[in-house]
């Protein structure tokens, strides 16, 4: 058979991605086998792919394939998120772009556009990661904004309203004033940012003494309604019961006592700003303060804020601290370094702001959430991430699931007064009618309703996820959610922890009874040389699409692979593609090599029938580690020993030991035995390497399309001989050792050497003839030649040297060992008479320095007599 000389992943790749779609070998449907269900954490639909994609979807589709090979119905359900604040922010600069303010608009006209941009732009990265050879069940691919999607949203959110668990309050919030929605503390981003502290002049009333009072936001002032000391601040117990005024604003406001000031922090008197900090609303809750708000939707300063009104709340800052030096009102300004909250999603800096929203009760949802995972009932991999998880959980806060925002799912409350509570909550304006009838006792038409303004929040429908895909909500007796749920395994990071792992436990728990998920794998952060995070403002992130265009998919999915320990971030470096893409040309060669080899009708020889015999016990044995990596969630280590299998073992031992000699041909039935354990090989590396493997399988025999190497059976681990595999490992050294000689004296591999060796026979001689190129093996002999020599364990080998060596060389280097050997012996043999050591150190440890002590004395009791010898 004539391959090429060269491995084509661009020709290759897009061949078999579409042959195995249109025999849909990724499609499932409920049957006899037992499931493996994986949901993708769908990515947002406005997305590209990038590096951490890349990563976390190469794991999952190691995973899906691996347990198709296993005998499972393996079911990888793909999709994307609707990203209410990603995608209407690009929807609404699009519109500005165009001339357009969404606010000069209807709900209805923005929604079209919306419809419009995702349409164009959503499902582009699901594209991407069929260039990647993602094996999702494309027929499956969901968006959490369709229609049966968005029913269960609000099912859920009627059901759990009815529960009593979703209630209508009026608390602090985070105000991103870019996006114009609050969003959670979750999406709550803290970077240190350099600013000032202004010590500001509070004048006590009726008097010419003033209060010292520290902020960073001067431009708060506005919304002052008192100021605070700790009742135990003898500095100020002149000053209980009186109070000051406000600088600029002139307000007259109290001087209020609360424990919750620190004495030792700042001037020990903190202004109370109820409408714009989260402590000052607490603070402003328990003394009954009024609350004044000073900043409108968009960050500038409303009426409240006199002569500043309509500003820009950073331009006030800066005009105002002017102003107060003007009116000495400020005492100094510090530089100071502090966190400022800014949104994850804009990256604007947030406000604190008191608004009407609605919330979810969380602290009873939560405890059963936490026990699952504590009890292992969901595993988490790596473990370390429980103690995460439950810190959250148990300092955990009523969830805000309301957002400012036209693209997502429209709160289902339906108002048909002007009260406060004059609202009712039903799946749709049809459903309000009755629930209003039989609540309340209002008959009302439909215009006399009106839908609640605000949107979910976007996890509010990606926490029913592994529900939601399967009608789970619509349908609770459907054949797939029955079928695939629980899912299997969910691959994720440990940044969305909080947002998406422990919320989907927590649905899952409440709306079937049952966790979403058995285990968790939590990937690594991707990350540069220089350990920064990649992103696409940084600029150090490489398009994923460049690298699989140069290294083949394959190849990309290898490398990012090989130094991915789970929970651990992979520091990516372009290194790792080249490795990935050299041991796809390795794999290449390994089988245009057999393919060259003449096949003929003779008997094995005797290094034919060791070979074949040790490789089958090694390969039994990796499929065995392989399978326990995997089910410790060790995918890296499995990829190395995948790795050592094929590069090591197969192509660097096996194929050397059965390889025809020059001009010769092979053995029909080695040959036939050699491309057996070639094809299991294939099987293994298949999850990882699906493309290379797919041609190589393809190539290797004509193929019908139900024995695609996509849907074939993995090998199951069988009993294997380690005594056979511990020999050949000997074999192993004895031929790197002869091998080594070669190499540092110059001698050619095509001249036969004799060997002697205190052994009374060599297991495996035939291999280590043959691949140490020897003429003859004197056993139970010692040679007087000067000789090269060296041990393994306790056999000594020797070679006498060629006539060619200069041994006057060969005795000064000789010399020069023996002198190194005996400098590092005498520090071991100092350690070792320590006896504080030695009592001190673990045994292992002392076990170790006693080995390395054996082995000096041997090598220099050998090198002793090689000099004799010289």
């Amino acid at each position: 058979m004539q391959i090429s000389e060269k491995y084509n992943p661009q020709e290759t790749e897009q061949k078999w991605y579409n042959y195995w779609l249109e025999n849909k070998y990724f499609h499932s449907e409920p049957n006899e086998k037992p499931p493996y269900t994986v949901v993708i954490p769908p990515p947002n639909v406005t997305g590209i792919l990038h590096m951490g994609h890349m990563l976390n979807n190469t794991i999952q589709d190691v995973l899906v394939r691996r347990a198709r090979m296993q005998g499972f119905n393996a079911c990888w359900v793909p999709g994307t998120d609707h990203a209410s604040i990603a995608t209407e922010a690009k929807v609404v600069a699009k519109l500005k772009s165009e001339g357009i303010n969404k606010s000069d608009i209807t709900r209805e006209e923005f929604l079209k556009h919306a419809w419009d941009w995702t349409d164009k732009y959503g499902g582009t990265i699901l594209e991407q990661l069929k260039k990647l050879g993602c094996s999702c069940d494309w027929d499956r691919t969901r968006f959490t904004l369709e229609d049966k999607m968005s029913q269960q949203v609000i099912k859920s959110f009627v059901d759990l309203y009815n529960k009593g668990l979703i209630y209508r309050g009026y608390r602090m919030v985070n105000w991103d004033p870019e996006a114009k929605t609050n969003i959670s503390d979750e999406e709550v981003i803290f970077k240190e940012q350099n600013g000032k502290l202004y010590f500001l002049k509070y004048k006590i009333e009726g008097t010419e003494e003033f209060l010292s009072v520290a902020t960073t936001r001067p431009e708060t002032i506005f919304g002052d309604t008192a100021v605070c000391i700790n009742p135990n601040d003898e500095r100020y117990a002149h000053l209980k019961g009186k109070n000051v005024i406000v600088p600029i604003v002139n307000r007259i406001v109290p001087i209020i006592e609360d424990e919750y000031v620190d004495i030792e922090f700042g001037t020990g008197a903190l202004k109370i700003t109820p409408a714009h900090d989260i402590n000052d609303y607490e603070i402003g809750q328990k003394h009954n303060l009024p609350m004044i708000d000073v900043l409108d939707d968009d960050g500038n300063l409303n009426e409240q804020g006199l002569h500043y009104a309509g500003k820009n709340r950073f331009d006030v800052r800066k005009q105002i601290a002017k102003e107060l030096e003007e009116n000495d009102l400020l005492l100094k300004a510090e530089d100071y370094v502090n966190k400022v909250g800014t949104s994850e999603r804009t990256g604007a800096v947030i406000e604190p702001k008191v608004s009407v929203q609605w919330f979810l009760k969380m602290s009873d949802i939560a405890k059963p959430a936490l026990d699952v995972v504590m009890d292992d009932e969901v595993k988490f991999y790596p473990e370390k991430f429980k103690n995460t998880y439950k810190h959250w959980m148990d300092n955990i806060r009523d969830w805000n699931i309301s957002r400012q925002l036209w693209w997502g799912q429209q709160i289902p409350a339906f108002y048909y007064g002007d009260g406060e509570n004059d609202f009712v909550v039903a799946e749709d304006k049809y459903q309000a009618l009755v629930v209003l009838e039989e609540q309340k006792g209002i008959i009302a038409q439909l215009e006399d309703l009106r839908q609640d303004e605000d949107a979910l929040d976007t996890w509010f429908s990606s926490w029913l996820w592994p529900m939601s895909v399967f009608d789970g909500l619509l349908d609770p007796d459907n054949k797939d959610i029955n079928y695939y749920y629980p899912t299997s395994d969910l691959v994720t990071g440990p940044d969305i922890i909080f947002f998406w792992v422990a919320r989907m436990i927590m649905a899952g728990l409440e709306f079937k009874g049952e966790v979403p998920f058995k285990n968790v794998y939590f990937t690594g952060i991707v990350r540069d040389k220089q350990r920064r995070k990649m992103s696409k403002q940084l600029g150090n992130s490489p398009d994923p699409l460049d690298l699989i265009s140069q290294y083949g998919a394959d190849g990309v999915r290898v490398g990012s692979l090989l130094s991915s320990a789970a929970g651990n971030d992979l520091l990516f470096d372009e290194d790792l593609m080249v490795q990935g893409r050299n041991f796809m040309t390795k794999i290449w060669n390994a089988f245009r090599l057999t393919q060259n080899w003449i096949k003929e009708d003779k008997p094995l020889i005797a290094s034919d029938i060791q070979a074949i015999e040790w490789f089958e016990n090694q390969l039994n044995k990796s499929i065995a580690e392989i399978n326990d990596q995997f089910d410790k969630f060790r995918i890296s280590d499995a990829l190395h020993l995948i790795q050592k299998l094929v590069k090591d073992d197969f192509c660097g031992w096996y194929l050397e030991a059965i390889k025809p000699n020059y001009g010769e041909g092979i053995s029909k039935e080695v040959y036939d035995q050699t491309i057996v354990f070639f094809e299991e090989l294939m099987k293994l590396l298949h999850p990882f390497m699906p493309f290379l493997s797919e041609e190589l399988w393809q190539l290797i025999s004509e193929r019908k399309p139900e024995e695609a190497l996509v849907i074939a059976q993995q090998k199951k681990a069988e009993g294997f001989n380690e005594e056979i595999i511990k020999n050949f490992e000997t074999a192993e050294e004895i031929i790197s050792g002869i091998r080594n000689y070669r190499q540092t004296k110059g001698i050619s591999p095509r001249e036969a050497v004799e060997v002697y060796t205190n052994a009374t026979n060599f297991e495996n001689e035939a291999v280590v003839k043959k691949l140490a190129s020897i003429s003859e093996i004197h056993f139970n002999e010692k040679t007087d030649k000067p000789s090269f020599t060296f041990l393994v364990g306790s056999t000594e080998v020797s070679i006498p040297l060629s006539e060619k060596l200069d041994l006057e060389e060969e005795k000064k280097k000789t010399e020069e060992e023996v002198k190194y050997l005996k400098g590092f012996l005498i520090s071991v043999d100092k350690k070792l008479s320590n006896e504080k050591f030695v009592a001190n150190a673990k045994p292992e440890v002392v076990e170790v320095e006693r080995k390395k002590q054996k082995d000096a004395q041997d090598k220099i009791a050998i090198l002793e007599e090689k000099l004799k010898t010289l």
